[in-house]
């Protein structure tokens, strides 16, 4: 991406920060420390910024500029600001509108001396650093903790807090900003433990922060050989797992770490697979009992799939399930030749664990080479999959194929929805997924058996889902070296993104993409370390959008939806208070009616028109905690993390 591009992007996603990346050098401040030039640069400031900023710099129609000081924004990126204002936005250039550059320093030098002193936040042994299995399963019931990916064990992403309601969340306000410094795609959760947040970031970042100020505490980044750089789609990682006073996270370069809560200091380092056959690692990892548990990415690579537990205290490697099954193993005989070597099948999102049951659950990824299927004749098991295994032994209890000898590159790496359900007039223990193949599903988790699947997006390529499980398919659908088009497009009608399910509304809320793709193939040999998919999508001349959809997963209808403007990949968040807070294409944090769908609430947090590809909107999902008395919503997008809360009137 061009320098000016990833300036302009940045600039836009921080923009009601007051916040710039400096595009040139500055020299240094020439009234730095001197008492007169602070008194002059408060008449500055309180002339010409306070109308919007507050005669404090605490905010008011602008942002709280105390809180970008508290958060250590450079000299330099204030005087950026100051001078050339934010192109497209309300903030002015100061030269621009009458003032010199003796007046920005001036009134720069001001704000440095609202900014507080250096300090370092010690993290000292305690409670807090003890996180015990159980708490974990306790999921969110203590308000100052999320720890896990989706905030509880069965995936549900909904959260019992209330301080934000549909009446007030008007008010919600930006407390404080945290810029990552890195490029790419920010798609993680966070952990919170009693007011500090652990959070990863692409290229193998990680910090601590402080929750209610943003101010980092320590940061990690593992340095990967030269040669890791084999993702398909962004150097991205989706989260840490906790457990003791550890830290879990997956690394690009294949391998499972252990970081130390206090400090950020490796503990343990486990290899997962060679990086340099295709392999690399990016869900976050899932924690059952003593065991860390993490898939292997690499799809496109033709790598072999596998899901590994660790124990937690060592990293030693407890047990490996592959995805893809040697032709003496159960499964084997659906792969030809020697297909299943390079078969595939990676799981690279979070799993869901059911205590009920003891089952942790895991989606799993296409098969390889992604869309000439006559090279892998047979229905490819355990590609596109929802897998049940044991926890402590790694064994399969049962599996559930959502596209037998999938062409199109549906993945199944959601994060499976656990949750018990009226059907029918009988209570049911079920697990739920919102499918990329355009199927909504809901299973027994006891047996596997599908009990509702019912389109949630327009799509051609099945007529429906069969008693038996199974996709009744319809003809022409089979990628060509002419091209065939069909719907949903090859990033699905849904993705990683994670859901959120509401259980006393008994909704299933889920990010929709409607896209259709024109499928090709072409020859591509299988070299180790390299691409191989033999084919590949461009763009459908069909109209397509994105949208919020409320879906009742006893019965796969509709509730309601809330339409918008392209497709995108932001996760989803719902509140007790009958809030769900999602993202759009375009950049856009929406606060909506849980039971409407009605908007009541929108943030732009940056956008340019190839987000994808620069990491400048939504890819990750919200999460909330309470830091002391305030509710917080934390929102990763761009290369920055954004905590909002209503305004403290304390």
């Amino acid at each position: 991406m061009k320098w000016k591009t990833y300036v302009r992007a940045v600039g836009t996603a921080l923009a009601f920060a007051g916040i710039m990346f400096a595009q040139e050098a500055i020299g240094p401040n020439p009234f730095a420390g001197i008492p007169l030039a602070v008194k002059e640069g408060q008449k500055v400031f309180q002339s010409r910024c306070s109308g919007c900023h507050g005669l404090d710099a605490t905010g008011g129609m602008g942002p709280n500029l105390l809180a970008s000081l508290n958060r250590g924004i450079t000299e330099e990126r204030l005087y950026l600001t100051v001078t050339k204002g934010i192109q497209g936005t309300s903030m002015p250039s100061l030269i621009s509108s009458g003032g010199s550059e003796e007046d920005a320093w001036k009134a720069v030098t001001y704000l440095q001396s609202l900014r507080p002193p250096a300090q370092t936040v010690a993290l000292a042994n305690g409670p807090a650093f003890d996180i015990a299995w159980g708490d974990i399963l306790n999921g969110l019931k203590n308000p100052q903790r999320w720890l896990s990916y989706s905030g509880d064990t069965q995936g549900q992403r909904h959260s019992p807090l209330t301080q934000i309601t549909p009446a007030n969340v008007a008010s919600l306000t930006a407390q404080w900003i945290f810029q990552t410094g890195t490029q790419g795609k920010f798609e993680a959760s966070p952990i919170v433990i009693d007011g500090v947040i652990y959070i990863t970031g692409p290229n193998n970042f990680a910090w601590a922060l402080d929750a209610k100020t943003g101010r980092q505490i320590w940061r990690y980044q593992r340095q990967l050989p030269p040669d890791a750089n084999r993702q398909c789609c962004g150097a991205v990682n989706r989260g840490f797992a906790v457990l003791g006073g550890r830290l879990f996270m997956a690394t690009l370069d294949a391998h499972l770490v252990a970081l130390d809560l206090r400090d950020g200091k490796l503990l343990w380092d486990a290899v997962l697979e060679d990086y340099r056959k295709g392999y690399s690692a990016t869900a976050a990892p899932t924690v059952v009992k003593d065991k860390v548990i993490i898939g292997v990415a690499g799809g496109e690579y033709g790598i072999r799939g596998s899901i590994q537990a660790f124990d937690s205290a060592t990293g030693k490697r407890a047990w490996q399930f592959y995805t893809v099954p040697a032709p003496q193993e159960p499964g084997g005989d659906s792969w030809s030749g020697d297909s299943w070597q390079r078969g595939g099948a990676p799981v690279w999102a979070p799993g869901s664990y059911d205590p009920d049951t003891d089952t942790v659950f895991f989606g799993t990824g296409n098969p390889a080479p992604d869309y000439d299927g006559p090279l892998r004749e047979g229905d490819n098991l355990y590609s596109d999959s929802l897998l049940a295994l044991d926890p402590g032994t790694g064994k399969l209890k049962w599996h559930f194929q959502f596209t037998p000898h999938d062409v199109h590159d549906w993945d199944s790496t959601h994060t499976p929805v656990i949750a018990d359900l009226r059907i029918a007039g009988q209570l049911r223990k079920v697990v739920m997924v919102a499918n990329r193949n355009g199927f909504f599903y809901t299973l027994d988790r006891v047996t596997g058996k599908h009990i509702v699947a019912k389109p949630f997006v327009a799509q051609n390529w099945a007529k429906e889902i069969g008693p038996d499980g199974r996709p009744v398919l319809l003809p022409g659908h089979e990628p060509s070296p002419r091209g065939t088009t069909t719907c949903p497009d090859l990033f699905g009608a849904t993705n990683y993104m994670p859901t959120s399910f509401d259980p006393a509304l008994g909704l299933m809320f889920v990010t929709v993409r409607e896209r259709c793709q024109i499928y090709s193939t072409f020859d591509e040999p299988y070299v180790p370390g390299q691409t191989y998919r033999r084919g590949g999508g461009s763009k459908a001349s069909v109209p397509e959008t994105g949208a919020v959809r409320a879906i009742d997963p006893a019965t796969g209808n509709l509730r309601w939806e809330f339409r918008y403007d392209g497709i995108g990949f932001p996760g989803i968040l719902s509140t007790a208070s009958g809030l769900v807070f999602a993202g759009d294409a375009q950049g856009n944090l929406h606060a909506l009616n849980s039971r409407t769908g009605k908007a009541l609430w929108s943030r732009q947090l940056g956008w340019s028109p190839d987000a994808y590809q620069s990491g400048t909107g939504i890819f990750a999902g919200a999460s909330t905690f309470m830091v002391g008395n305030q509710q917080y919503m934390l929102i990763p997008s761009g290369t920055v993390l954004t905590a909002f809360a209503l305004p403290d009137k304390r």
